[in-house]
């Protein structure tokens, strides 16, 4: 199987910790893929250098074919590559459904000449991303709550929010950063549940996460960090057994 992201000897100093160590690792195409590893192994600087946030010092990054290595974040995203945050990100003086429409790019009303001129064309475009944000909203059971104040939400549905943000970039691969953190347990089986069916119409995952119960529903492959660079790839099953994986992280997290 293809792979739709490739991460080949990847370093990341900040003064003088590395981050990142010549990591090589990559995520198939079609595929869920799990990013695991104790605290400080490298997880978020390497989603950070695949999105574009951080500019690695040596080594490269390849999606879909694309050399993103010194991409900006608008063209990576642009290309069908978007994340999420840890920590969500949610612009909370403005509505759910409102968060939503600032996420498509490209939009006519945004210049000022079309936004005085082409008044159609702005409210045909509008139209469309309103209705392609309801539509995502009803989907992942936020519609209810498209006029609440995006700041009111819960931790979970925060979650849900930044997800429905990235849909509407009509993803190829979403990066997640710990999609089970402060979600209670009824809304994580609904992110458990959105993962499995986006993946089933195509999406891509790349999943960075501490909860070995989403990483082994979800995932087909698992990717194990330790000090900046891959211990150990293979199915959930065969990293959680191998003895260099529990002596470094699972004794810990367990």
């Amino acid at each position: 199987m293809m792979d739709v992201l490739k991460i080949g000897h990847v370093s990341k100093h900040f003064g003088g910790v590395a981050a990142l160590s010549d990591c090589t690792l990559a995520l198939g195409k079609g595929k869920v893929t799990g990013i695991i590893g104790p605290n400080g192994a490298g997880k978020t600087t390497l989603l950070n250098v695949i999105s574009g946030l951080v500019k690695p010092d040596t080594g490269s990054v390849y999606f879909d074919g694309h050399d993103i290595t010194s991409s900006p974040t608008h063209q990576i995203a642009s290309f069908g590559l978007v994340r999420t945050f840890q920590i969500v990100r949610e612009l909370g003086g403005l509505t759910v459904l409102e968060n939503l429409l600032l996420a498509p790019p490209h939009q006519v009303g945004e210049k000022v000449g079309a936004a005085l001129f082409l008044h159609r064309a702005v409210r045909q475009q509008d139209q469309e991303n309103a209705a392609r944000a309801r539509e995502i909203l009803v989907r992942l059971g936020l519609w209810h709550l498209a006029d609440r104040s995006a700041s009111a939400l819960s931790g979970g549905q925060k979650k849900l929010l930044e997800l429905a943000r990235v849909l509407l970039l009509n993803p190829k691969l979403i990066l997640l950063d710990e999609p089970a953190a402060g979600v209670a347990p009824p809304l994580l089986k609904d992110i458990i549940r959105l993962i499995r069916e986006l993946n089933g119409e195509g999406i891509s995952f790349g999943i960075v996460e501490h909860d070995m119960h989403l990483i082994g529903e979800v995932c087909h492959d698992v990717h194990v960090l330790a000090e900046g660079r891959t211990l150990v790839s293979g199915s959930f099953a065969d990293v959680t057994s191998d003895e260099r994986v529990i002596d470094a992280y699972l004794g810990m997290a367990l």
